[in-house]
């Protein structure tokens, strides 16, 4: 992993807000789904973003690749920024920039083989001749761990793991440099979780890529990530390296949602804490801290005024967090 030098991504103020259906004499209403978000990912880095459902972290995967316009701040890639660029613009940067899906059977086609599937950004962009992209699709189909008997194929006859592998290869098509992998092993058997993951972990050290990997599951994001970004409501309240998460997190989030995995260990499982309390609308967050009505540690400022982020850690080794109680 490159810590040093420019990021190759690096995202700025963030936000996605998604306008809500009214009647014409009803104010505007948004859906604020992603609310001011920045960070960097280096070269060959796995940067993991974790949050519950529904706090945004799809929706800012999207947002990055432009698949979702945003509605304000900025993307760069190395030192281009994207979100300034229109459609013809965009299309050469989709060669350096994919996505790999969280459902891999509804985003491969039913109708088109794995062949056409693989093949199909290779023939969007006219790269090579049609015997280069076949020798292209029979290598990462191999690469993926799949055999060049299945190209004929279709999507419904492979299992869930399988699925996944093709839509690994679709991303890998034309040499991107940056992938978001949307949920990629949520639904997948814990088995065949590790294959995909080990599998993402081999093609970051074979190819250099560096990843956004969203995920729900802590546990999986601290097995494959170097940093971690913790959300929360469309904000990013937390983030550090993996081994600085896990061992000393600071935000009452970020310790609420490791205390509610169980641990077994030592004869004894560890119990759990769940957060009490519901999410509140992203239609209308709360004033001040967006978890201040579900947080244990909550004061008044909490409900009055935003907290802002801070390094809680060294220069060496930052360790950012939005809380009043750091």
């Amino acid at each position: 992993m490159s810590e040093g030098g420019s990021p190759l991504i690096r995202v700025q103020g963030l936000k996605k807000y998604f306008p809500l259906k009214r009647f014409f004499w009803q104010p505007k209403q948004f859906l604020q789904a992603v609310d001011g978000v920045s960070f960097d990912i280096h070269k060959g880095e796995i940067y993991g973003l974790v949050g519950e459902s529904g706090c945004g972290k799809s929706t800012l995967g999207r947002a990055i690749l432009q698949l979702n316009k945003p509605s304000a701040g900025r993307v760069f890639f190395k030192e281009t920024d994207v979100t300034a660029l229109n459609k013809s613009e965009l299309m050469p940067f989709r060669q350096y920039m994919q996505i790999i899906f969280q459902d891999p059977y509804s985003s491969l086609n039913p109708r088109m083989t794995v062949l056409q599937i693989i093949r199909e950004p290779l023939d969007t962009h006219k790269v090579g001749t049609p015997a280069d992209r076949l020798r292209k699709v029979e290598t990462l189909v191999e690469l993926v761990g799949l055999s060049k008997q299945i190209l004929s194929r279709y999507p419904h006859e492979f299992s869930g793991g399988q699925r996944q592998r093709i839509g690994i290869a679709r991303a890998l098509t034309l040499n991107p440099q940056f992938i978001v992998a949307d949920e990629p092993v949520s639904a997948l058997d814990v088995s065949v979780q590790a294959q995909v993951l080990n599998l993402i972990s081999d093609l970051r050290q074979q190819f250099g890529i560096s990843f956004l990997f969203i995920a729900h599951d802590l546990a999986v994001v601290q097995h494959i990530s170097h940093r971690v970004g913790v959300m929360y409501m469309g904000k990013i309240v937390e983030e550090a390296s993996s081994e600085e998460i896990y061992l000393r997190p600071k935000h009452p989030y970020t310790q609420a949602l490791l205390a509610a995995i169980p641990k077994i260990g030592s004869g004894h499982i560890r119990e759990r804490k769940v957060l009490t309390g519901e999410v509140s609308s992203p239609i209308n967050p709360p004033s001040g801290c967006n978890f201040h009505p579900r947080c244990p540690h909550a004061m008044d400022i909490c409900k009055r005024q935003e907290p802002q982020r801070i390094n809680a850690g060294s220069k060496k080794k930052p360790h950012f967090v939005k809380c009043h109680l750091k």
